[in-house]
């Protein structure tokens, strides 16, 4: 009787193993070799599963995009039934930044996978699209926020937004490279948002 295989699972597993690699090295000279042996399948199951060496550097950035969005809305909903606009802005603002082992590495892929979004169209188009989403997602959190009196009227909500999430952006650096802690770079999140979230009464 034929065993069932659970293809996602399959597709993962070897996804794992291009995060485990790009995390250790860089990509520039991963094989379909080496990303096969990390992750314990033949060469050809490899190809079945993604064909080409840079099918598969995108579909195991997908997977991990995709796995990211998971674990970012698993963590939102642990913030209660109705949280307030503040706790959501925080939320969404510190899943960008690597506060554990998972974030982390995640992390870790990114930065090796940079060179390639410079020069690798399809890469590129894979990410592009992020920054702007996360800048209309905080900017509607925001624009509710004003909305319910938890944020002034003076605020520009558009500019707020654009730099609240390049902030965090640039703040992954600091921390993986050790010049920040995860609790310093929490602190200058919340500074931010303190500020803006301030009302406007004396």
């Amino acid at each position: 009787m034929p065993r069932h295989v659970d293809h996602d699972l399959r597709r993962r597993q070897i996804a794992e193993a291009v995060w485990r690699l790009a995390a250790r090295g860089g990509l520039e000279h991963v094989t379909l070799r080496q990303v096969a042996a990390e992750a314990g399948v033949s060469a050809r199951l490899l190809q079945y599963y993604f064909g080409t060496r840079d099918k598969l550097l995108l579909g195991a950035l997908e997977i991990l995009n995709t796995d990211a969005e998971q674990r970012a809305r698993a963590r939102l909903t642990q913030l209660g039934e109705s949280p307030s606009m503040h706790l959501l802005v925080r939320g969404v603002l510190l899943e960008l930044l690597p506060l554990d082992e998972e974030r982390r590495n995640r992390h870790l892929v990114h930065v090796a996978y940079f060179v390639r979004f410079l020069n690798d169209p399809a890469l590129a188009a894979a990410v592009r699209e992020s920054p702007p989403a996360l800048e209309k997602l905080v900017a509607t959190l925001l624009g509710r926020a004003r909305e319910l009196g938890e944020l002034p009227p003076s605020i520009d909500i558009a500019a707020e937004a654009a730099f609240l999430v390049a902030g965090a952006e640039g703040l992954q650096a600091s921390v993986l490279l050790g010049q920040h802690t995860p609790e310093q770079a929490v602190s200058l999140i919340d500074h931010q948002l303190d500020r803006i979230f301030a009302t406007s009464q004396p």
